[in-house]
């Protein structure tokens, strides 16, 4: 554990828990937080994630003003759900693109987990455009990753990366009860 890995850690505390509350302040913290993980998983030869990183900048920008567009009168940032046919084009989607992935990492990379990474990667990339669309559907993804993640930062060393996960489930359960609650 690093200073770096702390600052990223604390910076990924604030901002799921203002994903949480739908709060438009959730955004700051989140381009600060994937910029510092960046070099913290490029450390650690997660090169999956550190592409995610990237895309998780553009995604957060991006999610940014889409919430600024899906507010409500009241000032609320509006939630919607998917149809039971767009999950299942989501899932299969996630599964293609995570065995695609994971063959090239695991090919052209020394990457030291390719398809669990790939898989951690691709989840990500999907719940993050759900819930920047504002779909409550990110949350049950989001607890998936947090759950795959946990276990591999902890088998590559980065515990302080697997407990903000840990910390991350639990907030996941939360926003998808909360984002359940403003869809009704």
């Amino acid at each position: 554990m690093n200073a770096l890995e702390w600052a990223a850690a604390g910076l990924g505390v604030a901002n799921v828990a203002l994903l949480v509350r739908r709060s438009l302040w959730n955004y700051p913290f989140a381009l600060a937080m994937v910029s510092l993980y960046a070099i913290v998983f490029y450390r650690a030869r997660l090169y999956s994630d550190t592409l995610l990183q990237g895309f998780f900048f553009v995604a957060n920008v991006y999610g940014w003003q889409q919430w600024l567009a899906g507010r409500r009168d009241d000032g609320e940032v509006a939630v919607r759900t998917l149809s039971g046919r767009a999950r299942i084009g989501w899932l299969a989607a996630i599964l293609a693109l995570t065995l695609g992935w994971g063959t090239l990492m695991h090919r052209l990379t020394d990457a030291a987990a390719p398809y669990w990474d790939a898989s951690i990667a691709m989840g990500s990339v999907a719940a993050q455009i759900l819930l920047a669309k504002r779909y409550v559907d990110n949350w049950p993804l989001w607890v998936a990753v947090d759950v795959a993640a946990i276990g591999l930062y902890a088998v590559k060393d980065l515990p302080l990366t697997a407990a903000l996960y840990g910390l991350f489930l639990i907030l996941a359960c939360l926003g998808w009860r909360e984002w359940a609650r403003a869809a009704r």
